[in-house]
């Protein structure tokens, strides 16, 4: 599953060497080693401290010390770079709109489109009985759905303008969402429709999240907005798996509700429950069934907060990006594209 990767990653270096222009570094910016690894350890202590919380249990002893590692390490880093005169990260590039509006449409889509396909994905599996490669098929719709509007996007930004892109990207989402919750009660075409809609929506976002980080900074700090702009998309995914991840096993434990006699390790996870409805024989349907229904409780609660988050994005993004409709500049430094 993950070597597919390696020979795309070849193919893509090898492009780079021959494609990309050939830049001459400069050697008057030293590259600030203390602050890579300031940044290293703040961000590698939060990544720690959010996954041990979603199984921390009566032990918060890990996740406490990795988060206060993380909170002396990023005031250390903040403090560091403030003081120098090439920074590694320069916060003043947060003071464009633009910038900070395509860092959080980054890690809003991302977010959204993470926690809706994980979710999609073991419900189906774990309560309709779809296989991996079922499953797998079913949410690639979000993806096929992306694909016109990203490709699409970046072409028509100068005419529609980031504002409608991002924010109203993100608010198209949040309505396919909703519309994918459908497939739950009303047959799984509405699934579909939504996934791919919610592909769209996102994916128009997306197109030109980019455009907006690296075209709102000088040429000389395209790399660091580069940077922000793949930490943003990290971090998305990693609160989408986390979080929402947490919360669908949280609603199912506290909502199912199983006959007299059922072992307690089948409130621990849906998974759980379905090898102790297979062992139980007649009366394992009636296990099957409760656990069903607590899962897709569950399965649309999630659902409904991803879309709750897309539309906050939505909310956010426009407001920032109020003087970037039709027929304005997407980009502070043109001349760089």
């Amino acid at each position: 599953m993950f070597l597919i990767n390696v020979p795309v990653v070849v193919a893509a270096f090898i492009s780079a060497l021959i494609v990309a222009p050939k830049v001459a570094g400069d050697a008057t910016k030293p590259w600030d080693v203390v602050s890579s690894f300031q940044a290293l350890v703040a961000l590698s202590a939060f990544v720690i401290a959010i996954k041990e919380s979603a199984h921390a249990g009566q032990s918060w002893a890990v996740p406490a010390i990795s988060l206060l590692v993380a909170i002396l390490a990023g005031a250390l880093f903040v403090r560091r770079q403030l003081r120098l005169p090439f920074p590694l990260l320069d916060f003043s590039i947060f003071r464009n709109a633009a910038f900070t509006s395509g860092v959080l449409a980054a890690a809003f889509s991302l977010f959204a489109i993470g926690g809706v396909q994980l979710a999609t994905t073991q419900r189906f599996q774990l309560v309709a009985g779809f296989t991996p490669l079922e499953a797998g098929m079913l949410v690639s719709a979000a993806a096929l759905g992306s694909l016109p509007t990203v490709l699409l996007g970046g072409a028509f930004l100068h005419r529609i303008g980031l504002r409608i892109l991002i924010a109203g990207g993100l608010a198209a989402g949040s309505l396919a969402v909703l519309l994918a919750t459908w497939g739950i009660t009303h047959g799984l075409g509405w699934l579909i429709a939504g996934l791919a809609l919610t592909g769209a929506g996102v994916g128009a976002t997306m197109s030109v999240a980019s455009t907006a980080i690296v075209g709102n900074v000088p040429v000389h700090r395209a790399g660091m907005a580069s940077s922000v702009e793949e930490v943003s998309y990290e971090f998305g995914s990693l609160f989408a798996v986390t979080i929402l991840g947490s919360l669908l096993a949280y609603l199912y434990t506290v909502n199912v509700v199983f006959p007299a006699g059922t072992s307690e390790a089948a409130r621990d996870s849906m998974a759980s429950a379905l090898v102790f409805a297979n062992e139980a024989g007649a009366d394992g349907v009636v296990v099957r069934q409760a656990a069903g229904i607590a899962f897709d409780h569950a399965y649309t609660v999630v659902m409904y907060v991803a879309a709750g988050v897309l539309a906050v994005g939505a909310l956010i993004t426009g407001i920032l990006l109020r003087r970037y409709g039709p027929g304005s500049q997407s980009s502070a430094y043109p001349t760089q594209h």
